[in-house]
């Protein structure tokens, strides 16, 4: 059974993924997997993210605020971990995660081409991030120099019109989660 730790670092909140042996072998994943229900956003809508086990771990509250999009990425009480706004009047699409106040990433739309999408992720406290694969069919992986260090794949349930995130061990589970929402978001902009 995966385990998972909240570790307080002066931000938000680290939720660092952790594998136990038995969850290395062959074929398993290395971390925590969460299960993201795949749907056409409203005004004033709100979805789950879930464990692997179906247990509800975190909501997304989708807001239209002053003509541009903003997300809430919240805890089941409600309380605010980041919040998730669009900026306007670029010539790139970017949308930007705060943590009270601050800019934690910054999500950009790199390189468009017919089969593979790549995003740039600027991280304000870290190494920038790159998420490569194809981002319409929700099959990508999210990289740290080369590394891969997160997953977004379909494949792994068997529910339309879901996928699922994988954050290998040792990391920030909650941004990878966040940056997956955020380019969900801007590659399927009718949502």
């Amino acid at each position: 059974m995966l385990r998972r730790r909240r570790e307080r670092s002066g931000g938000p909140g680290v939720l660092r993924s952790r594998a136990t042996p038995e969850a290395t072998g062959e074929g398993e994943h290395l971390g925590t997997r969460f299960k993201v229900l795949q749907r056409f956003f409203t005004i004033g809508d709100r979805f789950f993210i879930e464990d692997e086990h179906g247990n509800r771990a975190f909501r997304i509250e989708n807001k239209v605020l002053r003509l541009r999009k903003t997300l809430k990425f919240q805890d089941l009480d409600g309380n605010d971990i980041y919040k998730i706004q669009e900026k306007v009047a670029r010539i790139r699409d970017t949308m930007e995660i705060e943590s009270d106040g601050h800019t934690v990433a910054k999500v950009h739309n790199a390189l468009i081409t017919p089969l593979r999408d790549r995003w740039k992720v600027s991280v304000t406290d870290g190494e920038d991030l790159t998420a490569k694969g194809n981002i319409l069919n929700h099959e990508y992986k999210i990289m740290r120099n080369g590394r891969v260090i997160g997953e977004v794949s379909k494949k792994w349930f068997r529910v339309r019109d879901t996928y699922g995130v994988d954050v290998h061990d040792g990391e920030d589970a909650l941004l990878i989660l966040a940056i997956t929402v955020v380019i969900d978001t801007m590659a399927h902009k009718g949502r």
